[in-house]
Formats: C-alpha cells, structure tokens, sequence
C-alpha cells in the first residue's frame, strides 16, 4: 500500500502537472477584493469559513444569512456576523490561537465561486455590529477579516455535481429526518424531544431567546 501514497511535490507534479504559466487560475489572484469580489459577495447569502488550532487541527463552518449579509468595508476587510448557532464556538476558538482562515463564498444558480484567504479576529464594536443587524437584532459579534489573497474558483466542480439543478435533488425521505439521526447516535434522546429541540433552534435565526424576567 505504501509504494501508492504520494509523499513528495516532484511526485505529484509528475503526476498531476503544473499549470502554465499564462495560466488564468494563477493571475486571477489578487492580494486584494476587487469590484467583481465585492458584487460576488454582495449576492452571496452563504459563506463557509476554514480554520484551525493553534495545533493546526483543521475545522470548516457554514454561515448562511440574507444576500450580501457579510460586510465588505473595503478592498482589505470584510465583516462576518455571527448568527444564534450551537455555542460549541470551534471557530471562534481557533481564531483566538490561530487567526488564518480561508473563506468559500457562493451565489445560487452560479457555477464560480470566490476564495478569500486571511486572518481574523473577533470584534463586539457596536459601530461595526449596529450595520449588520436584521429586524433591528444586531449580532452579539463578529469576524473582522484582513484579506490577503482573493480569486474566483471555475465552475467545473459545480457543474460536474449539478448543484443547483432541481432534478437531482434528494427525495425528502432518502435520509432519515436530523432528529432521527441524532436520536440513533446519542443513547438517551428521543427523536420527538431532538426534533423539537431543532424546531427551537431553527426559530431563533438572528436573535436569542431573552433570558426570563426576575421580578423584584
């Protein structure tokens, strides 16, 4: 099994190849967000986000909001927010050790998509926050990221996979339901007490619950 594990740069190349060098997947990367980034991002209502620890243990996170819900404040910075989610925080911990992130962003019905490469941190500024609510919820916070690398990835793996065609999508009952699965894998849950747990969870797609009230 060893003598086929690729185990060195000239190996893969022999293998793969190299892109030429008037290649337009090379040129096309910018150290910087351009206008045709900007109104990438500007349609884009789903983002997924890489990061890593401070170990480099690699972890990847959808974000998903309304068209254009990422910030860009100029050519060098973009500003996620971060919506109610599970509080296990994985990205925003590896931030704190290791601020390099990758960003994926992608536009329904478009096959391209666009990479942004570049660190991060974690802000609660109200004047950064204020512009990113919705139904007057502002995030409690979010990632300010300094770009360092853009570019726009072909369509060719989205076309190959045919993701945005409604004929290949999957029959509602190919899979059991999320509350099904979750009751199958952890001992003790009941699929009506997770799916009501999810059902709760989904409700709440920009602000928490408030806390109850203390009478005095």
């Amino acid at each position: 099994m060893s003598q086929h594990v690729v185990s060195s740069d000239a190996q893969l190349r022999s293998i793969c190849g190299s892109p030429p060098l008037n290649s337009l997947a090379l040129r096309c990367m910018l150290p910087e967000l351009d206008k045709h980034h900007r109104a990438f991002i500007a349609l884009s209502p789903f983002v997924v986000i890489a990061s890593a620890d401070r170990e480099g243990a690699p972890d990847v996170s959808p974000r998903g909001d309304l068209p254009g819900f990422v910030a860009v404040r100029d050519q060098r910075t973009l500003i996620v927010p971060d919506r109610p989610g599970n509080k296990k925080l994985v990205t925003f911990t590896n931030i704190l050790e290791n601020p390099d992130v990758a960003l994926f962003f992608m536009v329904p019905g478009r096959t391209e998509t666009l990479r942004v490469n570049g660190k991060a941190r974690i802000t609660t500024d109200p004047s950064l926050l204020a512009p990113l609510a919705v139904g007057g919820k502002a995030p409690l916070t979010a990632l300010v990221i300094s770009v360092e690398l853009a570019f726009f990835h072909c369509g060719r793996a989205l076309i190959r996979s045919r993701l945005w065609a409604a004929d290949v999508q999957s029959a509602r009952d190919a899979l059991p339901t999320l509350g099904q699965m979750l009751a199958d894998q952890i001992a003790g849950v009941e699929a009506a007490d997770a799916e009501a747990r999810l059902d709760r969870a989904n409700s709440m797609l920009w602000a928490e619950p408030l806390p109850p009230q203390r009478h005095v």
